[in-house]
């Protein structure tokens, strides 16, 4: 057994004032109108406190819950990515400089950025930041921006106990109990992982503690010793949740699916249903593509170089000397969904999915990624007979 509180929902609001105190910017889950979303938490107030969900292809209602949890849905709309990874920012800001001969002098944004308390992060988005850490800040040109963000995060995880139709972090090893390390770089995954307890007489949180830095927290909000059996019941509720997933994929075969699928006549079936509206990468917590759009000043002498989230379902986004080299909506599925499934194993070492079902809820279509490559599997011969979307 490893050290082991039990907060209660008043210590969890001592803990993101103590947070605040201490100069983080807690970021976490609460409610923007009809969805859960990822912004600054400032008291416990702001989380989303007696708020469920419902998810399902191209649908995600709000439900309210009678037993008053502060953690009761699954996937919010958005990931934690733009904590780190914002939609847009400014790159570099240039300005005509007169006493130069007006050539124009360029500067380098800076972040002057507080450090992240990541409250209530799922194990399916934990994981997308670690992968996000080895692509944007772990090769040979670190994204600066990203870099700095992450420093000195404080990582304050939930267990998910409450999985969404759309849900299958199960099937790809990512949830709904996070990992205690990340498996590429073997530093801790968390510093606290919370697992929210309800039942008809008591609601309260058991906390394992994961680094030092959240054994120093714990230990000023002074919550109460757990056991050996509270962990087993935390565990038995993530064991709970993974079984209620209906949708998987195999993560033996795909790979090898993908790779002979190059030419398959399902591209043609997907391309009918496919939108290319871009709603799968813009919520997907690992997409990390990006354009630039510089901008000026009506007087031409300043402008700024912006740093834009881009799909590789937009047609811009292969264009090469005269003309897009995926032309078709065919051609850019295609591309996702092996880059996802396959290629990112090569490029990166690991899967470039962790199952959060964000782009089966956020199509508009409806299309499911689990059943595209269970098709792809049958199709192809290499499939197994379980991966196919058990829905």
């Amino acid at each position: 057994m490893g050290d082991i509180r039990i907060f209660t929902a008043a210590d969890l609001g001592t803990l993101i004032a103590h947070l605040r105190t201490r100069g983080y910017r807690v970021m976490g889950p609460t409610r923007r109108g009809d969805a859960i979303v990822t912004d600054e938490i400032r008291s416990i107030a702001d989380l989303p406190h007696g708020v469920g969900d419902t998810q399902g292809p191209a649908n995600y209602r709000l439900t309210e819950r009678d037993d008053g949890a502060y953690f009761g849905f699954a996937a919010p709309a958005q990931s934690s990515k733009p904590v780190f990874f914002p939609s847009e920012e400014v790159v570099w800001r240039g300005r005509r400089d007169h006493e130069k001969g007006g050539h124009f002098t360029v500067e380098r944004d800076t972040l002057k950025a507080s450090p992240v308390a990541l409250l209530g992060v799922r194990s399916c988005d934990l994981r997308a930041v670690q992968i996000h850490d080895r692509v944007l800040s772990s090769r040979q040109y670190k994204d600066a921006h990203y870099t700095a963000r992450r420093g000195g995060t404080l990582v304050i995880a939930v267990a998910c106990g409450e999985p969404a139709d759309t849900c299958f972090c199960a099937s790809m090893g990512t949830g709904p109990r996070p990992a205690a390390t990340d498996p590429q770089t073997g530093e801790p995954a968390y510093d606290l992982l919370f697992t929210e307890v309800l039942d008809k007489d008591n609601h309260h949180f058991v906390v394992e503690i994961g680094t030092d830095a959240g054994r120093e927290v714990a230990d000023a909000i002074e919550a109460g010793e757990g056991t050996g059996h509270d962990q087993a019941q935390a565990i038995e509720i993530t064991d709970a949740a993974a079984a209620r997933q209906t949708r998987r994929i195999d993560r033996k075969s795909v790979h090898d699916v993908l790779r002979v699928s190059a030419e398959s006549p399902r591209w043609d079936d997907v391309a009918s249903r496919c939108l290319a509206c871009t709603n799968c990468t813009m919520v997907c917590p690992t997409c990390f593509c990006t354009t630039v759009s510089d901008v000026s000043d009506l007087t031409g002498e300043n402008a700024e170089r912006h740093r834009v989230w881009d799909s590789c379902f937009s047609s811009e986004f292969s264009y090469v000397h005269g003309g897009p080299t995926r032309e078709s909506t065919k051609a850019r599925y295609r591309q996702w969904i092996t880059h996802k499934l396959s290629s990112w194993e090569e490029q990166f070492g690991m899967l470039g999915c962790v199952g959060c079902g964000r782009c089966i809820t956020w199509c508009p279509a409806g299309i499911d990624i689990t059943e595209e490559a269970a098709a792809l599997g049958r199709m192809s011969g290499l499939g197994s007979k379980a991966s196919a979307a058990m829905t």
